[in-house]
This record gives C-alpha cells, structure tokens and sequence, in this order.
C-alpha cells in the first residue's frame, strides 16, 4: 500500500513543513513521500540549479536509517498554477479559446507558452516528470471553470505530439507521480538540517509568527495539558467517566477544538483578530466537558461526590472557591509516568491555613502577600503519585500570623545590598545598582555563572528604502539590529519564606518580573508580565528577554524541534547552501517550542518556555526569546490587518526556567524539566463533605493509575479511549542518542506493559503506525537509495507485551482492548 501527503492549499505544509520532526511524524504514519511549496527563495534557486529540488529528508539523527527518512519533493511554484494559467473566480488570466474563428482565439500562444513552461521545468527536475499544481488559497471556487479550460489545453498540448512534441500531459495526484520517481531508481541526496527559517525575499523572513499572539499560544498549551488529563481519566476509569452523577463528560469537543488549533493560521498566530477570539472560544467550549468528565472520573476514583471547582483563572489570582471558602479540599492530579513533587500556589483571603496531607499529616504551609497582586497566595508542597492523584485539605485557622517578609520598594543607588535568593541546589544574586539578574551559582557542583538578564524591544520596521517590507503577524523585520531597553534599571521587592524566595522586578509600567525559588529546585523560574505594550509613540514594538554571559559559544547555539530532538543552530549560516544574510536579526531566529540553550562545550545554561516562541542567539555568550509584540502595519501576506491585539492578549504572563549544568549533565535536567512542565499536575478544588460514591465504602484521598513508574527515560505519550473497550497506548523514549552519558538516559529501554495499570487489564494488545491507521507488521513504505550509500531495512520485531523495547526518540503506538476492574 502506498500513501502521499499533499496540501494543495499550503495546510500544515506552510507551518510544519519545515520542521525535522514533521518528516519522523510523517514516516511514522507510513507516509511515502511529502510535497510542499514554500522554500527559502535562496534555497530553492541552488536546488533548482544543483537539480537538488527533489531529495531523501533524513529526519532524525537519533532513529536508524530509513526508519526516518521521507522522500521530499519542493513543489515548482510554491502550491500555485504557473503564472498566466489560473482559472477561477478570482484569477484574471484569460480563458483557453481554442475557435480559430474567434476574435479572442489564444489556444496557439497559450500552447507554445505551456510547452516552454515545462521544458524550462523540467530542467530543475532529475526524471522525465514533473508536477504543476493548480489553484490556490482563494482559487479553488469554480472547479467547472478550471476544469474547462485544463481540459482543452491537455488535449491541445497532447495533439502537438504528432509534431514531435515530448510533451504528455495528464490528471495525476502526488501518489502516482512519487510512484513514478521511484520507479526511475535513482540515487537521490540526502538532507539532514531543517528548512528554517524560511524568507520569500531578501528582507522577508517568516520568524515573526514563531511568537504571535503569545497568549493564544499559551492556552493552546494549556488546553493539551487539559486534554492529556482528561482522555487519561476517560481511559483509567473507562464509561462510568463519560456517564455519571455530574452529567454526561465528553473528552472529544477538546479534542476538535484542539485539532482546528493546529491550523497554520491558528496557533501561529497569524489570523485576524476576531478568528482569534473565536480559536479561543472553542477551546473553552471544549474544556466544560472535559470538567465534568474529570467530575465523573474522581469522584469515582476518590469514593466521594464533591462539587468540584475548576479554577481557570489562577494565572491571574482568581480562584473563588479558595478566595471565599474556610474549608475546602484539593485533589491535584499528576499526569506523569513517575511520582512529582509541586509546590501548590492558590489565592485566598488573608489568615492561618491549616494543610493536611492525604494521610491526615500537617503539611508546611504559608501565605505569601505578594507585591504585584491584591490577593494573597497559600503555598504548599504537594507529593502525588504516578498517574494519579493526592487529596489535601486547607482549613482556615481563627488565629493570623505574621505574613512573609516584604521589603518596601527602594530605588536603586550605588553602594546598595547586593540581593540574592537561595536555596540547598542554588544562589541568584542580583546586580546592586540595576537590580538585573547577575550571577547564577550551583552550589553541590561549583558552578557560577554571570549571566544579566533583562527586557528589551525591537522597533518594528515600517517599510524603509531598502524594502517595503513591514513587521507583522509573519514577518519579523526590526528597522535596526539593536534592541531598545524597557529600562535600564528595576524596581526590586523581595519576598524570603521558608517555602519560596523570589525577587519582584519591576522594569516598567507595562513589563515586570518575578525571579523564584522553590526548596530542592534545580532551576531559576522567571515569571514575566509585559502588557500592555504601549504604541502611541507609532512605534510597533516586538519585546525580549535577553541573557548575557561570558559563554564562549562560536557562534552556535541549539533549539529543539517540536519539543523532541536539537538541533544546533549557526549564526549566519545554512548548512545547505552558503547564506547571503540580509537581514542580521530577524534572519537568525528561529522557532523554541520548549527549550533554547548556549553552551561552551563545560557549562550549558538552558531555557525553558512555556509556549512556542521567537529565540535566537545573536551574539556569542547571549539568548533571547521574544515574548510579546505588537505592531502597526500589516505585513501583506494574508492577514489584512496588523498584530494589534485586543482584549486579553493585550497583557501576557509567562515563564521562563533557567538551567545552569555542566554540558555532559544537562540532558537530563532539561529533559525531565521539559516533561514536568508541560504535563504539570491539574489542580481541582472542592468544598469537601461531598456524598459517598460506594455505599460502605471509604473515601479515597490517594490513588495510581499505574502499579510501578515508569523510568525516567519514558514518557507516556498517549493514553486515550479508542474504542467501546480498546484504548490507544503510545510510549516514548525522551532522550536522543548520545545526548545522556552520565545516567545512561539515553540508552534503550524495555518496558513491561503486563499488570501496568491499575484499573485495567489488557486482554489484547495490538502494535500500529503512529496514527494507528495501520497495523505496523502490515505497514510498509517505497523504497529509496540516497547517496549515502545502501541502507538496511529494519523488520518489525514480535510484539511482546512483557518487553516493549524503545530507541532513543522512539515513539511506539499499541491499540489495546481492555476490560476494567469493577474495584478500581
């Protein structure tokens, strides 16, 4: 069987195209080949003339030769007709009229014009095929008037054959023509980088929607986190979580609301304004049924009907059940394989709270008045199981206690106390006279490290004499290459508790910062606030967070891939053709969905983000990612309006985790970092006192969804009902090859799926495709021989459900049927 991914109107192509990962993505569906239109204007006039348009991507460093590798074919005029063959409402190209007698007869021109076409085609192409596309964004309205008018001129260019023409024209799809390049059994080259970043012109690159609409991105990371709770709650408890006595719960509005956020004109960014809102609109509509199946779910897993409170509000301090309520308890959900440790932060109203753990244990607890925000904040460490939950109660006490130190703001003078917050692992010290960060100290390794960090904003560019070329939802183009300060000093609090340290940072009236430390905290959080980014100086205004080191880096820094692989990145460079940069800036960033790192080669200093953002590193020892921006002028790439967000994207709130490791360490610290954080423990509160679930039977207040964790190298990727009585099982292996030496992280690892899961057994497991469209023993794929030289193909190994064995980056999917517990 053979398959072909094509998107006649750019789709996912025109957003993920360009990514390593989407290649694995696509071989691990069993796709064959992959066609796609738009490639960096310089890229595509060396491979047209080095006849180097059509190639072998080799998408993963770390999965064995071919298991990754995807035939990949650039489209000749991006996914458009050539120029002066467009027929359909909105095309203006004349129509083929082939009566000689007519006054507007063309069909002659029109023929010798098509036949130069693809004979000047064809060169940049290896074997006697090529494709033209027809239609485009707006051009696929009136298949009677394209079909018309490629009907006579197929038939007209075919009958020139009886001239001598070569030339034979045919309907195809992408399956027939890859099936056609493979039959010519060449050897093709291989590609190893990724196509980013990507420029249709000298001062045009497509960077800017790495990091638009910042606040879009981030619910869109939320409501994955979202959605992982809910279908894993949905597969552990099985139909009593669908129907139960809070309703009918349903994991699938999420699910399409999530999927229609994967346009390439949604989480980008790159859609008007009211779209936006109304992106965000279903993903909210989606989460209310996703709440009640979570209500269903632990309420039958805990024993006890509570009335459930979500509180979707908390990145702002609102939370009314806790706010207003004397008692209430917190069921905190851990979506991870392995047991986590995390430090709960609810607002409340002022006063002594009383913590108890699920063993009826006092927890250490404290309220913290903060000095950005009118709501106080309960803190406490909460422990909670693999796959599973822990119950906590909070009890306001009668009596108040002093609250945690708050030092008043002061300006900064020289001379002034060096602040500094620390914890067993870490020491931040900050600079006495601008309040930046300063150094970065792990104190169990000897490690320090001057690293300032502060906020900074490029000036949008408008249009200048060079170009006319504007800023906007898809391109970056600041007017210089040095980025304005937001200040050139910080306002600073500082608040010391015995259950976190933080710094208050206020740079501005519209940019602040919250740099915190947690007890047995590896890493430094960054809590950033910018917003409202102020333009009435008509100035539009694309803002940073920069960080400066002494970091001898050579011009190289890395950035993942879809929050899997690394790749490494070089300033001023492509590793596929030799750049002429135009654009110093905008021309060197590229896409961070979770993680941006420098290192020199002894100490690695690493960023984690919480959305997809805008990072690159422009001078050696410095990283910076853009976290918010806000322009004046459409770019004229589609949108028809500029990025001037309205509503709650005017302000965003992020966060930012900074690692300092030794370089042959540090894998696994950002690893299990990254893990942690995006599938971060869901905290669902109640008034407690809620009915019994089971007549006779006690509540609950602790439970795992699995018998034993998983190990650290393993992620549970996807557990989700599939069926009546299957679900759908994806494990991963996290780490890349030869990325972890000094715990071995990154070798195979072997996982028993036999009593895993507590509330199910499986009675039958079934290995497929990633998108469980096939069976993997029945899958197979074309064929190619790049020049790399002969590669061995891999057969599938017996499915042992005792010993699931996973290569580093490594994703397997199983359909599972399943019968659940009646006690679980």
């Amino acid at each position: 069987m053979w398959r072909w991914l094509s998107s006649p109107v750019g789709g996912m192509s025109r957003r993920m195209q360009h990514r390593k990962l989407f290649g694995t993505w696509c071989t691990r569906m069993g796709f064959d080949g992959f066609f796609f239109g738009r490639l960096d204007y310089q890229d595509k006039l060396v491979r047209k003339e080095r006849r180097e348009m059509e190639q072998v991507w080799r998408a993963s460093a770390s999965l064995r030769a071919p298991t990754a590798d995807l035939f990949t074919g650039v489209l000749p005029n991006n996914y458009n007709p050539p120029e002066g063959l467009c027929w359909d409402v909105l095309c203006a190209d004349q129509p083929v009229v082939d009566d000689p007698r007519s006054p507007e007869y063309n069909a002659k021109e029109l023929v010798s014009y098509f036949l130069k076409l693809a004979t000047a085609q064809g060169q940049s192409y290896r074997t006697n095929h090529t494709v033209m596309t027809m239609g485009s964004d707006f051009q696929y309205e009136n298949a009677n008037m394209w079909f018309k008018n490629l009907d006579k001129l197929i038939q007209l260019v075919n009958m020139q054959q009886a001239n001598g023409s070569r030339v034979h024209v045919l309907y195809s799809t992408p399956a027939c023509y890859l099936w056609e390049l493979n039959k010519a059994n060449l050897t093709w080259s291989v590609k190893e980088d990724d196509f980013f970043p990507y420029a249709d012109g000298p001062h045009m690159f497509w960077t800017g929607y790495f990091s638009s609409r910042p606040a879009l991105k981030r619910y869109e990371r939320l409501s994955y986190n979202f959605l992982q709770v809910c279908n894993q709650l949905e597969a552990l408890v099985g139909p009593a979580a669908n129907v139960g006595p809070y309703g009918y719960g349903d994991s699938a509005p999420l699910n399409e609301a999530m999927a229609v956020l994967q346009h390439h004109d949604a989480v980008s960014g790159t859609s008007r304004q009211h779209v936006a809102n109304d992106y965000a609109r279903q993903l909210a509509a989606g989460w209310g049924p996703c709440e009640v199946l979570l209500s269903n779910a632990l309420a039958k897993l805990s024993g006890s009907k509570e009335s459930f409170s979500f509180c979707r509000y908390l990145n702002i301090s609102i939370c009314p059940l806790s706010q207003t309520s004397a008692h209430f308890q917190v069921t905190v959900y851990n979506p991870l394989g392995r047991k986590v440790d995390w430090m709960v932060r609810l607002p409340v109203s002022e006063g002594l709270f009383l913590v108890k753990d699920p063993s009826n244990k006092t927890v250490p607890s404290k309220v913290v008045e903060l000095p950005s925000s009118d709501n106080p904040e309960l803190l406490f460490p909460a422990s909670v199981p693999a796959l599973g939950f822990s119950i906590y109660s909070i009890t306001r006490m009668p009596v108040r206690r002093p609250q945690a130190r708050l030092l008043q703001p002061r300006p900064q003078k020289f001379g002034s106390p060096v602040l500094s917050i620390k914890n067993e692992y870490l020491r931040a010290t900050f600079h006495p006279d601008t309040g930046f960060l300063r150094t970065i100290e792990v104190l169990d390794q000897k490690l320090v490290l001057p690293v300032s960090q502060a906020f900074f904003w490029y000036n949008a560019s408008m249009g200048d004499k060079q170009s006319d070329q504007a800023s906007g939802a898809y391109i970056f183009r600041p007017s210089r290459a040095k980025p304005f300060p937001v200040s050139h000093w910080a306002q600073t609090h500082l608040v010391k508790t015995a259950l976190v340290q933080e710094v208050h940072q206020k740079f501005s009236a519209w940019c602040s910062q919250v740099v915190r430390l947690y007890p047995g905290q590896r890493h430094l959080e960054l809590e950033w606030t910018v917003g409202p980014i102020p333009v009435g100086d008509k100035w539009g205004k694309e803002v940073i967070s920069r960080f400066d080191t002494p970091l001898k880096t050579l011009g190289s820094f890395y950035t993942d891939s879809n929050g899997r692989e690394v790749l490494k990145r070089r300033r001023d460079y492509r590793p596929s053709w030799k750049l002429n940069q135009t654009e110093p800036v905008a021309g060197n960033y590229y896409p961070v969905n979770s993680r941006i790192y420098i290192t020199d080669g002894k100490m690695q200093l690493t960023v984690l983000t919480d959305r997809s953002q805008g990072g690159s590193s422009l001078r050696d020892g410095s990283l910076e990612l853009m976290v918010h921006r806000r322009l004046l002028k459409d770019d004229a790439r589609g949108v028809g309006e500029p990025l001037l967000e309205s509503r709650s994207g005017v302000w965003v709130r992020g966060r930012h985790l900074v690692l300092l490791d030794k370089a042959r360490d540090a894998a696994a610290g950002h690893r299990l970092l990254a893990e942690k954080e995006l599938l971060a423990p869901q905290v669902v509160l109640a008034p407690g006192g809620g009915a019994s679930y089971h007549h006779g039977v006690a509540p609950r207040t602790q439970f795992s969804g699995l018998s034993r964790e998983l190990l650290p190298s393993v992620r549970l990727l996807t557990l989700a009902r599939w069926g009546p009585e299957m679900l759908l099982l994806r494990l991963e292996h996290q780490f890349a090859l030869r990325e972890d030496s000094s715990r071995n992280l990154s070798s195979p690892v072997t996982v028993d799926l036999r009593g895993l899961f507590s509330t199910f057994t499986i009675t039958r497991l079934q290995e497929t495709t990633l998108a469980a469209t096939q069976l993997r023993a029945s899958a197979s794929r074309l064929k190619w021989t790049p020049k790399t030289g002969p590669v061995s193909h891999p057969t599938v190994p017996r499915l042992d459900p005792a010993s699931i064995t996973l290569q580093p980056m490594e994703i397997r999917t199983f359909v599972a049927s399943v019968q659940w517990k009646e006690d679980s």
